[in-house]
C-alpha cells in the first residue's frame, strides 16, 4: 500500500489510531487534529495524481488498495474532509477509544472507496461494521445502546455474508474480483446478492430499520461520524457496481417518502435525523439507479452536501444532548435563548437540507430530479420534488420549532443546564455551517468534484423555474406547518415499522426454542436415558465381567500358576544352605549334560 509514492490515507488513520492510547495531554489534541488533517491532504494529494496503487499479489490474485478515479477522488475528499470537522467536535471526549474507533470507522470507510477488487473492499466493509459497532458501545448514558449495538453488529454481519457470498459466486462465474459495473441485462444470482449486500449498508428499505434504531444509540460524538459514512460509502459503492438498475429507482423514491412520513412523527431528536437520512439516502439511491452522467452527478453532489449538512444537524442535536440530558422533543423546548448560536447552526442546516437557495441542497437534490425528468421518469422526479416539501416541514419547521421555541416541557433542572457547547463543538458546526453556505453559493467548487466532468459544467442550477418552484414548494410546506403544527407537535408514541416483523420473528425463534424444541429435546434425552443408556450400561457391564473373569481369569490365572510352582520349587530347593544350593545346582547341571550327551 506504499508502492510508487503512494501512501494509503486508510494506513494513516490506522497508525495515528494504534498510536493515540500512547499520547498524553497536552500533546492529544493536537495529535486529534493533526493525524485527520495529514489524511485530508494526502486525499487531496492523490485526487491530483489519480492511476492505480497499492496492486498486492495475494495467493492467484491481484489485489488492488488504491484506484483514485474521479468517483472514487470525490467520495473521499468528503469523507477526510468530515474526519477532520468530526473529530474536532469530539475534541472533549476524555475516553480515547470512542476516537480509535472513530478513526478505524473512517479507514474502513477510506478503504472500501479506493479498494479496485472485491476482496479488499469486503476487508474495509467489515472493519467499517465493527469499528462503527463501537461507536454506539461506547455511549454510557444509554441502558439500551450494548443491545443496540448488537443488533447493528447481526444486522451487518448478515449484510457483509449476503456481499461476500455474492462475490464469491461472481469470482466462480467470472473468475474475476475486480470491483467494476456489473451486467444489470444478464444479471444472476451472485448480482442481486452483492446488490442486497451493498442496500443494507445504504439502509434501503427493507433493510433500513438498523439506522434510526444505532444512530440515536450512538455516543454524541459517534452519531456525528455514523451519519457520514456508512449510508454514503454504501452510495458510492452502489453507483460504482449497480449504476443503472432500474429497480433503485422504485427503492429510492420508496426510501424518500417512507422516511420522511416516519420523521414527521418522530419523538426522539437523532431518530428523527435518522428517518431523515433515509428519505435524502433515498434521492441517492434513485439517481443511482437512473444511472446517466447526471444521474450519478447528482447523487455524489447529493452526498457530499449530505454528509456536511446532515453532519451539521446531528453535530447541533448532540449539542442539545449534551447540555440538557434529553433527546425527546417531550422533555424540550424553549431552549432559543440557552443555545442561540446552536439553534442559528440547526436551522442553516435544516434550510440546506431543505434546499433552500443559497445553501448545499439547494445545488445538489436538484440534479437528481432534473435527471429523472431527463429520462422521462416523471412520475419519480414529482414525487421526488413534493418529499422536498416534506423535508422542509420537519428539517426547517419542526425540528427547531420543538428544541428552541414554544414552552419548556422537561424538567427545569435541564433547562436551567443548557448553554451553548463548548468551543471545539462550535467551531465544528461552525466550519460545516460555512460549508453548506459557500457550496450553495459557489457550486462551481462542488461541481468540480463531480466525476462526469463533460456535463458538470452544463447544469445550472440557478434558474428562474428552478428558484420560482422552489419557493413555491417552500411556501406550501410552511402554510402546512402552521395548519398542522399541533398535530406533528410533540407526542410520546410508538410507531410500527419493518423491523417488527424481525423483532417478532425473533421472538417467535425463541419461543420455538423455549417450548417444542426444548421439549422434544428433553423427551430424547429422557428416552435415551430408559432406552438407550440402561442398555448400553448393561451391556457393558457384561462385557466388563467377561474380561475380569473370562480373559483376565484365563491369563492372571495361568501367571498366578507359574508363580506358585515357582515359589514351590524356590521352598523345597533353598533351604539357605549354600552347600545344598549349590549340591542342587551342580545335580542339575549334571542331569542336563547327561540329557544333552544322550540326545
Amino acid at each position: 500500500m506504499t508502492t510508487s509514492g503512494f501512501f494509503h490515507p486508510a494506513l494513516m488513520l490506522i497508525i495515528g489510531a494504534l498510536i493515540l492510547p500512547l499520547i498524553r495531554e497536552p500533546f492529544r489534541r493536537p495529535y486529534l487534529v493533526l493525524i485527520p488533517l495529514l489524511t485530508f491532504i494526502n486525499v487531496v494529494w492523490l485526487g491530483f495524481h489519480q492511476g492505480v496503487y497499492g496492486q498486492v499479489a495475494f495467493l492467484d490474485w491481484q489485489l488492488t488498495f488504491g484506484r483514485i478515479d474521479p468517483l472514487s477522488n470525490a467520495f473521499a475528499f468528503i469523507m477526510a474532509l468530515m474526519a477532520i470537522i468530526g473529530t474536532v467536535y469530539g475534541l472533549q471526549e476524555r475516553n480515547v477509544w470512542q476516537q480509535v474507533a472513530a478513526w478505524f470507522y473512517v479507514a474502513g470507510s477510506l478503504g472500501a472507496i479506493y479498494s479496485g477488487d472485491y476482496l479488499s473492499l469486503f476487508l474495509f466493509w467489515e472493519m467499517m461494521a465493527f469499528a462503527s459497532t463501537f461507536l454506539i458501545w461506547t455511549n454510557r448514558d444509554d441502558q439500551d445502546a450494548p443491545a443496540a449495538g448488537f443488533r447493528y453488529l447481526l444486522v451487518h454481519t448478515f449484510g457483509g455474508l449476503l456481499l461476500l457470498m455474492g462475490f464469491v459466486m461472481h469470482y466462480q462465474i467470472s473468475g474475476s474480483l475486480a470491483f467494476d459495473l456489473l451486467d444489470y441485462e444478464n444479471a444472476r444470482l451472485s448480482t442481486w446478492l452483492i446488490m442486497s449486500g451493498l442496500m443494507l449498508n445504504a439502509a434501503v428499505i427493507p433493510f433500513h430499520s438498523w439506522l434510526p434504531d444505532a444512530y440515536s444509540k450512538a455516543s454524541i460524538t459517534g452519531s456525528v461520524f455514523m451519519c457520514a459514512f456508512t449510508t454514503k460509502t454504501a452510495i458510492y459503492t452502489l453507483a460504482r457496481a449497480c449504476a443503472g438498475f432500474d429497480i433503485l429507482i422504485f427503492l429510492g423514491v420508496g426510501m424518500a417518502i417512507y422516511g420522511i412520513i416516519y420523521a414527521l412523527l418522530e419523538n426522539d431528536i437523532r431518530r428523527l435525523l435518522g428517518w431523515e437520512i433515509i428519505s435524502q439516502v433515498g434521492y441517492m439511491v434513485a439517481g443511482v439507479g437512473i444511472g446517466t452522467a447526471l444521474a450519478i452527478n447528482g447523487a455524489t453532489a447529493h452526498a457530499v452536501a449530505h454528509i456536511l449538512y446532515k453532519g451539521l444537524l446531528f453535530m447541533g442535536a448532540g449539542a442539545v444532548i449534551q447540555m440538557t440530558g434529553r433527546q425527546r422533543f417531550t422533555e424540550l423546548g424553549g431552549l432559543y435563548r440557552k443555545m442561540p448560536l446552536t439553534l442559528l447552526f440547526m436551522v442553516i442546516g435544516g434550510i440546506s437540507v431543505s434546499a433552500f437557495p443559497l445553501f448545499s441542497g439547494f445545488v445538489s437534490k436538484s440534479m437528481i430530479i432534473a435527471a429523472s425528468y431527463q429520462e422521462h421518469l416523471l412520475w419519480a422526479g414529482f414525487l421526488l420534488t413534493m418529499v422536498s416539501a416534506g423535508t422542509f416541514l420537519v428539517a426547517g419547521l419542526r425540528l427547531p420549532w420543538l428544541i428552541f421555541f414554544g414552552d419548556h416541557r422537561g424538567d427545569q433542572q435541564s433547562f436551567a443546564a443548557a448553554a451553548d457547547p463548548p468551543w471545539n463543538m462550535q467551531l465544528a458546526m461552525l466550519a460545516a455551517a460555512l460549508l453548506c453556505f459557500i457550496i450553495g453559493t459557489w457550486y462551481p467548487l462542488l461541481y468540480a468534484l463531480l466525476p462526469h466532468q463533460d456535463i458538470a459544467g452544463s447544469y445550472h442550477p440557478y434558474t428562474g423555474y428552478h428558484l420560482s418552484e422552489t419557493l413555491q414548494i417552500l411556501a406550501f410546506a410552511g402554510v402546512g406547518f402552521v395548519l398542522l403544527r399541533h398535530r406533528i407537535g410533540a407526542r410520546a408514541a410508538t410507531y410500527l415499522d419493518l423491523d417488527w416483523f424481525y423483532r417478532r420473528g425473533g421472538q417467535v425463534c425463541l419461543w420455538l426454542a423455549r417450548h417444542p424444541i426444548q421439549w422434544f429435546d428433553t423427551a430424547w434425552g429422557e428416552a435415551y436415558r430408559v432406552v438407550g443408556l440402561v442398555s448400553l450400561m448393561t451391556t457393558a457391564r457384561f462385557w466388563s465381567w467377561f474380561d475380569w473373569h473370562a480373559i483376565d481369569g484365563l491369563l492372571d490365572g495361568s501367571a498366578r500358576s507359574v508363580r506358585s510352582f515357582g515359589r514351590l520349587v524356590a521352598t523345597a530347593v533353598q533351604r539357605g544352605h549354600i552347600q545344598q544350593t549349590i549340591g542342587y545346582a551342580i545335580s542339575c547341571i549334571v542331569v542336563l549334560l547327561f540329557v544333552y550327551i544322550w540326545l
